[in-house]
């Protein structure tokens, strides 16, 4: 049944208020607007039983992005729009023009399990610009690595999609790790392409293998036996922190740190004792206690306040809010700093004592 609820809303600021030529595209077609970025949903494809592809169809402005780039995503969830960053999992030139995210519903994800249970095509998302360093280089090395866990798997899909597209796959070994075989997302696909491609040589290791065998998680020393050319191999890692942690330590003790790329979902944290405080939200008259290792992007967000975000790791600084009163401290770093009037990187800081922001 067609919603015509956008469409009255829209009608009545009509009557409310001036409204410019981009107003007008925007209400007609929301893809056509100049000044807000817009996305369709064309399908929603299931991956695994907690992961699935959204098809998106984007809108006017849109730049072309390049694998292994992320994009952030906004969602009207009971009438606030929440943002979240993924990484896109098609390859640049698609010929169709459409881009897709894949996104595992999380436990305590209220963002991510929105988009896998409950986005249906015919939906406009809201859209930024793709952005992010974990990229392949202008001239590529004569071998890749990439190890992927989970759903870190997506722009590494990406890049493989692109080679494919492209015909050329170069000598590619793909280690994932994955609890079971039919846990793998885009596992037929992953194994097509190794059929297809005989320069790519793709690793499985399923965590909980079955009955009868031991659960373990892999170490890097597993990595290198099967991989026996690891030291020679630019690296791509994407995965949860354990994962990257240590492929991080094991290329810096190998003194190949220049040789490894890692995409982080969360930022680096550190260990801290420190209580947190009050979190008055200025703009939004909202006011929350937060302890002192939980960011405040994401205290706003349990609170309902819209908060601008985009990496969520710290990099792309569009989280970016003033502080009104207090300090913080850099989740990475450990640094503690803030004078009233500072921009302060929400997605990195949390809150030392009390906190005042101008959100």
């Amino acid at each position: 049944m067609l919603d015509i609820r956008p469409m009255l809303t829209a009608a009545a600021g009509v009557l409310t208020s001036p409204l410019a030529p981009d107003d007008f595209r925007a209400m007609v077609n929301p893809l056509w607007s100049r000044q807000r970025l817009s996305g369709r949903v064309e399908a929603v494809v299931p991956e695994t039983s907690d992961a699935s592809t959204v098809v998106i169809r984007p809108g006017h402005g849109w730049r072309e992005h390049l694998a292994g780039q992320h994009v952030g995503i906004g969602v009207d969830i009971a009438g606030v729009w929440h943002w979240r960053t993924f990484s896109l999992s098609s390859p640049p030139g698609r010929p169709d023009g459409l881009v897709t995210i894949t996104v595992k519903a999380g436990p305590g994800g209220f963002v991510s399990r929105h988009v896998v249970r409950r986005l249906r095509p015919g939906g406009i998302v809201r859209l930024s610009q793709p952005s992010g360093r974990f990229v392949l280089p202008e001239i590529l090395p004569a071998r890749l690595l990439f190890v992927t866990a989970g759903s870190g798997v997506t722009p590494v899909m990406s890049m493989l999609r692109g080679f494919a597209l492209a015909g050329d796959m170069p000598d590619v070994f793909h280690a994932h790790v994955a609890p079971t075989g039919p846990e793998v997302i885009f596992g037929d696909e992953l194994r097509r392409l190794a059929a297809r491609f005989p320069s790519l040589r793709l690793h499985e290791h399923h965590t909980r293998p079955g009955p009868g065998r031991r659960a373990r998680r892999p170490t890097m020393a597993d990595l290198s036996a099967a991989c026996a050319d690891v030291a020679d191999r630019m690296a791509w890692v994407c995965g949860p922190r354990g994962l990257l942690d240590g492929a991080e330590a094991y290329w810096r003790a190998a003194g190949l740190a220049d040789r490894l790329r890692t995409e982080r979902f969360q930022p680096v944290r550190r260990p801290s004792a420190a209580p947190g405080g009050r979190v008055r939200f200025v703009r939004s008259d909202r006011e929350v206690v937060a302890d002192g290792g939980t960011s405040l992007l994401a205290v706003g967000e349990e609170a309902d306040v819209v908060m601008p975000s985009g990496c969520r790791m710290g990099v792309c600084r569009t989280c970016l809010a003033r502080l009104a009163d207090g300090r913080v401290r850099d989740l990475r770093t450990g640094e503690e700093h803030g004078d009233p009037g500072d921009l302060i990187q929400t997605c990195v800081s949390t809150a030392v004592g009390d906190v005042d922001l101008d959100l």
